[in-house]
């Protein structure tokens, strides 16, 4: 059997990863900088291995109605770090479809785009990860009987068709871009609005526990004043294969570190989980207002380009409320939208 990292007890507190890219600009929207999405189907039911080696286990959850079995491929189960991919590409599926443009499941990327916009260092060895998780994503089959959309499947899928890299010759070979192809079952969550909005700092968590709380506190506790489950109900829940003992150890110390995004967790005596958001609603999403001199700069700049300046307005509130609600608000609102009008190719 092949421990999760739950499996291993934390003796330590354990920090948060760094940013490891510090100087992107949060307030110039480019596909870097979209504010990251995640579907409901993934974040309710166990799709992920928590393990950090390769995970050959075939997985078994029922969770009421919901049956869900996991064959893994020859490389393993799929991480929830390999689910960084897919959240990717779910964000940039929403912030087409929010400006009106017309998505499909073929989604291309550079390398770089993907590894700055998920905290992962943009080395070789970022670039290897990738591959490998290209593999698990695209060999691991699930059978299952999620809802999506206005659907109940009980099916054999892939999370991905496919996933890869193209090469440009120019001299030498070198990597042009990256692209990947979703599932039918993905897109019909994308496509029936079946995705939250997570934090930035999701990408920060180094535990694969840690990531998975996160998940289920977005999903099920949201804005609400809290929400709570049974310790072993949550380890179900988490897909977590670790002896309950040593998962109430491991919560125990990540609830002392207390890294978890918008959540703050607590275990009761009677092995109860509490989760409760840092701060009301009103403080996580501030309201920001534009100058009026802003305004009728971008709206020229808008015209300029040939663009639908409502649209740009309305993208850019949503990713400077987006990181307003994780406490780095724009400096200069009004600079900061203008910037963002400049900087959209023009369409004339």
């Amino acid at each position: 059997m092949v421990p999760d990292s739950a499996n291993c007890c934390y003796s330590l507190g354990m920090a948060l990863l760094p940013d490891r890219h510090p100087q992107k600009d949060f307030f110039i929207l480019d596909i870097a900088d979209v504010v990251p999405k995640d579907d409901t189907a993934s974040m309710e039911h166990p799709m992920f291995s928590l393990a950090t080696k390769p995970d050959m286990r075939h997985l078994h959850y029922e969770a009421g109605d919901v049956r869900l079995e996991i064959t893994p491929s020859y490389n393993g189960l799929p991480t929830i770090f390999d689910k960084d991919i897919l959240i990717f590409c779910i964000s940039q599926l929403m912030h087409m479809k929010n400006r009106g443009e017309k998505i499909g499941k073929r989604v291309r990327f550079t390398g770089r785009e993907l590894l700055v916009s998920t905290n992962r260092p943009t080395n070789n060895l970022g670039y290897q990860r990738l591959e490998q998780a290209f593999k698990r994503l695209r060999g691991t089959t699930f059978k299952t009987d999620i809802r999506t959309g206005d659907r109940m499947e009980t099916r054999v899928f892939g999370l991905i068709d496919e996933g890869g890299f193209v090469m440009r010759e120019d001299g030498s070979w070198r990597l042009d871009y990256c692209e990947v192809v979703l599932s039918d079952w993905l897109m019909r969550a994308i496509e029936s609005d079946q995705v939250v909005t997570i934090s930035n700092d999701y990408f920060r968590l180094r535990r694969p526990l840690e990531r998975r709380l996160y998940e289920i506190a977005r999903k099920h506790c949201g804005n609400q004043p809290k929400w709570h489950i049974g310790l072993a109900n949550l380890q179900r829940k988490t897909g977590s294969n670790a002896p309950l003992k040593k998962f109430r150890l491991n919560l125990r110390q990540i609830i002392s570190d207390d890294h978890t995004p918008f959540y703050r967790i607590e275990l009761t005596g009677d092995d109860l989980v509490i989760f409760r958001p840092r701060h009301t609603k009103t403080q996580i999403a501030p309201a920001i207002t534009l100058p009026d001199w802003a305004e009728e700069k971008a709206r020229a700049l808008a015209r300029e380009k040939g663009r639908d300046y409502h649209a740009l307005r309305a993208d850019w509130l949503a990713f400077a409320q987006a990181e307003t609600a994780k406490g780095n608000p724009p400096k200069n609102a009004g600079a900061a939208f203008v910037a963002y009008c400049g900087k959209q190719n023009s369409l004339r």
